[in-house]
């Protein structure tokens, strides 16, 4: 069985969030079709609340601190990713796309995504195809067909969830399942500087 690692972008900015408990359905549902594809699946939670100064740190430095390091190289390392954001004034939050503008342009190509939003009003529905699908295109990542969209009345329903939400999500959620078992499980990034061959104490000393 191989094992698979999905990596889950929150950009929800309240807690609790719509926007989290969205996230939590996708992922959820994406380990369920994994497993009936034959394959294990590990979770990791980037949630960008807790990032948001190391974000606008980043971006006025041009560093990244290890937190956010740790954070980028989850999402760069997963063999698919989940991201969600919230949607403010018919487009994808602040903070979702500054984190994603810190990443390196090469970061995410090829890499299967599936998209979700959430919305006071199904209004912003279309913000998913006129918004974050263009930017996840840009940086050349592979998005499922199914996007989906959650506004506050489809948390309605005996289960919490709207059934058509519930369809949206299981449907999507397959659709990743199927494009992250066509694909060779990754690596993890190497870092060439965690384990130097000569120390920082050897180089002062010129050995």
């Amino acid at each position: 069985m191989t094992t698979r690692t999905l990596a889950v972008v929150s950009g929800g900015l309240s807690n609790p969030s719509s926007t989290r408990l969205l996230a939590d359905r996708l992922t959820a549902a994406t380990v369920a079709a994994l497993r009936a594809r034959g394959d294990d699946a590990t979770v990791e939670v980037v949630d960008l609340r807790s990032h948001a100064r190391d974000l606008a740190d980043n971006l006025v430095t041009g560093f990244a601190n290890e937190p956010l390091r740790t954070a980028v190289e989850t999402v760069t390392g997963a063999d698919g990713l989940i991201a969600v954001t919230p949607i403010f004034s018919a487009s994808y939050s602040g903070l979702f796309k500054t984190f994603f503008d810190v990443l390196d342009k090469d970061a995410l190509a090829g890499k299967p995504v599936l998209m979700g939003a959430t919305a006071g009003t199904a209004r912003h529905s279309l913000a998913l195809d006129h918004a974050v699908r263009p930017l996840f295109a840009y940086l050349r990542a592979v998005t499922v067909p199914t996007g989906v969209f959650a506004a506050s009345e489809d948390w309605a329903g005996s289960a919490g969830v709207d059934r058509a939400l519930a369809d949206r999500v299981e449907r999507a959620a397959g659709e990743l399942a199927d494009l992250v078992t066509g694909r060779p499980a990754s690596a993890r990034p190497v870092d060439p500087f965690a384990d130097p061959a000569t120390s920082f104490e050897e180089l002062l000393r010129g050995t």
